[in-house]
């Protein structure tokens, strides 16, 4: 019985149905025979039906279940031959062991078994040196897939995405952005103007950004006298990008034409779908762009990358002496506000630095406030040595100079620090005081980085004055006059003016001369300064070696590079990039040398054609459009050489990213 219920596969409850109805047969028999007779037959007629029912149920399912298998078997295999889905199955050298008919006349192969996986891609490397399943996304036949990768299985499938990245590619190209113009120095030009001329420039410079504009589908809106708005589409972008943005040019020797020196600079912010974001990195931009000389473009995305084009002139030096004495007025209250001054520099100070560390101490003294100066004894150069033994023997000036620790231990809450010849936190001497003070001031005349000292309460940059000494001089002028400059610190920022001049043949405007005119009646003795820029001839021999290594990678474009394993000074390999500069057919110059233990060290010269800052940017330096330096502190010189080289021809190629 059991076994024909087994194979008849019965429900169990038929089985228990079946026994119940047995048992209450036999207990109504003990009652009525008769009774328990219609109770059997009635209950035989209810069993058969149900058999029959589960029979025919079970007999449904069965062929429900062969369909459904047949079914799922079709659809399987019709996945295989005939969804427009890419499937590779490979051996373990990667050749192609099965293709599905679709990856085969995708392809346009007549078989593409056999043939190794990267015959097809070698975009497929990186997925088959992965341990684990992994996807990406590569290129074939001209078509975007995205392909998953089973390790185990040694099986890709490959997903044709073209028309998803076109869509992609049209939503970004089609994104908002945002440019600010600024014409830089229009107000200064135009002051002097009668109503004629300035109507005319005010034509001529509309006229010409209304035609860039134009020509590229760019709205422009002027809305204020020296100031436009445009608004564009990020394939435009790229098309400005593609020219460098040539309306700079443009803008630059067509003015040109009429003695004018009226250049542009431009923000741009892009990558953001809110309006208000990318107002606010257009006008960020600007101001980086303005910080850093004007004549070029910043554009800055939410990522906070800045890429930088133009910067091909030097910063126009001011005709009006009114925003130095509003800063030096302005730093006066600030000064007489805090119960001390303390006045810190770069790593590695240098005779500009030192030079003008000096003079913010004089002012703290002229409205008689404690200065010191932060100095870090163990790191100064040869020639800022000479300077530092002269010094010493000032008693009063050498008392002024203070260590770190020392500083640390000394300063309150209302004291005030001045950074002089830099603006990055990186550079200073110790950020430790950065990290303590909340009063700050920035004096430097270094182009503007996206390194950049925050929450300062005053900042004086000026990239056209040729050093910070000669800023600091100017503020000196407009101090109280309680005290008066010595000899020695007068000498002192002369050296620092000097120094950074290259003896006045450099980055030198009429505002410089008379700056040092001012330090001269004021007793700097121009002997001194000569006799602290001596060198001796070992030095001499050291820059000579240095030169001999000199090759042209351009144009014009000369590197030369020390001794591998022997290092350098930083004012010996300054001093050879200056040598260099004065050979001929040397437009601009690199010199590449070990500098210790903060590695290796590039100093950059240029007479003007080659914007060396941008080429220093590149590598993690700056400085200005003729004089720029960066440090690699992980790199040998060989190393750096051809990361100089390529960023040489980054800068030749394209934009420059910070």
């Amino acid at each position: 019985m059991s076994a024909f219920f087994r194979k008849r596969k019965l429900r169990y409850p038929l089985i228990a149905l079946l026994l119940l109805g047995l048992a209450a047969a036999i207990l109504i028999s003990r009652w009525s025979e008769w009774i328990a007779g219609i109770f059997v037959l009635l209950f035989g007629i209810a069993l058969a039906t149900a058999w029959v029912m589960e029979k025919k149920t079970y007999e449904a399912t069965e062929k429900h279940i062969e369909t459904l298998s047949y079914r799922m078997k079709k659809v399987g295999e019709e996945a295989l031959l005939e969804m427009p889905i890419g499937i590779l199955l490979v051996n373990e050298n990667f050749d192609i062991e099965w293709a599905n008919p679709y990856m085969t006349s995708t392809l346009e192969y007549d078989t593409l078994i056999g043939e190794s996986l990267y015959s097809l891609s070698e975009d497929f490397l990186p997925l088959t040196t992965s341990n684990e399943a992994t996807e990406m996304t590569i290129t074939l036949g001209g078509r975007k897939y995205r392909v998953y990768y089973k390790v185990n299985d040694r099986l890709f499938y490959l997903f044709d995405i073209t028309e998803q990245v076109e869509i992609e590619t049209l939503y970004y190209a089609d994104r908002t952005v945002i440019g600010i113009l600024f014409i830089d120095n229009y107000d200064e030009l135009s002051q002097g103007m009668d109503d004629q001329t300035r109507s005319n420039l005010n034509s001529l410079v509309t006229s010409l950004i209304n035609s860039w504009g134009a020509k590229h589908g760019i709205f422009v809106k002027r809305v204020q006298s020296d100031r436009f708005m445009a608004i564009f589409n990020e394939s435009i972008l790229k098309e400005l990008e593609k020219s460098k943005f040539a309306i700079l040019d443009d803008i630059r020797e067509v003015t040109s034409k009429d003695n004018l020196a009226l250049t542009l600079s431009i923000g741009v912010g892009a990558g953001s779908a809110s309006l208000v974001e990318l107002g606010s990195m257009a006008q960020s931009g600007l101001d980086l762009v303005l910080g850093r000389g004007g004549d070029q473009v910043a554009i800055k995305n939410p990522s906070g990358k800045v890429k930088f084009y133009g910067g091909k002139t030097n910063p126009v030096e001011k005709r009006t002496r009114v925003r130095a004495r509003v800063i030096s007025h302005a730093l006066r209250d600030l000064i007489q506000e805090s119960d001390q001054v303390f006045i810190m520099g770069h790593k590695m100070p240098d005779m500009d630095a030192i030079g003008a560390a000096v003079g913010v101490a004089k002012m703290a003294a002229m409205n008689k406030v404690k200065g010191s100066i932060v100095l870090d004894f163990d790191e100064y150069d040869r020639s800022v040595m000479r300077l530092m033994n002269e010094i010493e023997e000032d008693a009063d000036l050498f008392n002024q100079f203070i260590t770190p620790e020392e500083a640390l231990a000394s300063m309150t809450d209302n004291s005030l620090l001045v950074i002089v010849d830099t603006h990055k936190p990186s550079m200073v001497i110790d950020e430790r005081l950065l990290q303590r003070m909340e009063r700050v001031v920035i004096i430097d005349h270094h182009r503007r980085g996206e390194e950049f000292i925050t929450n300062t309460m005053l900042v004086y940059m000026e990239p056209y004055a040729s050093s910070t000494a000669e800023l600091v001089t100017e503020l000196i002028e407009y101090q109280p006059k309680h005290e008066k400059l010595s000899m020695l610190e007068a000498t002192a920022m002369l050296a620092g003016i000097i120094v950074d001049t290259k003896s006045f043949t450099l980055r030198t405007g009429a505002r410089t001369f008379e700056a040092a005119s001012y330090l001269r009646a004021n007793g700097a003795d121009t002997v001194l300064v000569q006799r602290l820029l001596k060198e001796d001839l070992d030095t001499y021999l050291e820059r000579a070696k240095i030169v001999q290594t000199v090759e042209f990678v351009a144009d014009g474009i000369a590197i030369a590079k020390g001794e591998s394993g022997k290092t350098y000074s930083p004012v010996l390999i300054a001093q050879t990039a200056d040598i260099l500069l004065t050979m001929k057919d040397v437009n601009a110059s690199f010199v590449i040398a070990e500098r210790g233990e903060s590695g290796v060290g590039i100093s950059a010269r240029s007479l003007g054609e080659v914007n060396v800052q941008l080429i220093m940017e590149q590598l993690g330096g700056g400085g200005h459009l003729t004089n720029a330096a960066t440090q690699l502190p992980d790199a040998t010189v060989q190393e750096a050489v051809e990361l100089l080289k390529h960023a040489i021809e980054e800068h030749y190629e394209g934009g420059q990213t910070e």
